[in-house]
């Protein structure tokens, strides 16, 4: 009876870890999936940000700039993409197309001298580069959030729960092809 007992016991102590393990790593998950998410929300946020900001530097640079309505157009089309995207990767491909026309009207800008001089462009470029800035930490900090997600989703026994549990592997943010390369302004 005591031998039964203490197989009973041992089966139990051993169902009991299994499920505490389980009940842990599940929760590592739900907590490391809801940093990707929240931080997407930060990443989002500047996004935002950035296109509340757009607007007003366009219209505050456009009597001067009468011949550079193209980039005009795309930051506007851009906005207007992001706005109408329903998915992290739409917003992240709209915000990407965004970066190219802005780099291009940054170099625009260093070119003319009389918009240097302008207080209202210059507020608003140095609170769009400042925008700037936070994405790029913001897109980090995500990046970093997907990259612990993933590896705990990866790594074994977890992997075994996470795949159990519908958990699957996060995309990074990553730069469009082409970003690499300065803009080319032609006059």
């Amino acid at each position: 009876m005591k031998k039964s007992w203490t197989i009973v016991g041992g089966i139990a102590i051993i169902a009991i870890l299994i499920i505490g393990y389980v009940w842990s790593t599940y929760n590592k998950l739900i907590t490391a999936n809801e940093a990707v998410d929240s931080q997407w929300a930060q990443v989002d946020t500047q996004y935002q940000r950035r296109f509340d900001l757009i607007p007003n530097l366009v219209e505050s640079v456009k009597g001067i700039m009468k011949q550079e309505q193209t980039i005009f157009t795309e930051l506007a089309e851009a906005r207007t993409r992001y706005a109408g995207a329903g998915t992290t990767d739409q917003k992240a491909e709209a915000a990407s197309q965004l970066e190219g026309s802005l780099a291009r009207l940054l170099v625009i800008m260093e070119n003319y001298p009389q918009l240097k001089s302008a207080e209202t462009v210059q507020t608003l470029m140095s609170q769009l580069e400042g925008t700037e800035n936070r994405i790029s930490v913001e897109r980090k900090r995500y990046n970093d959030s997907v990259r612990d997600f993933n590896v705990i989703i990866k790594r074994i026994p977890a992997s075994w729960v996470a795949s159990s549990m519908n958990f699957s592997e996060k995309k990074y943010f990553e730069a469009t092809a082409g970003s690499e390369l300065a803009p080319q302004v032609n006059f």
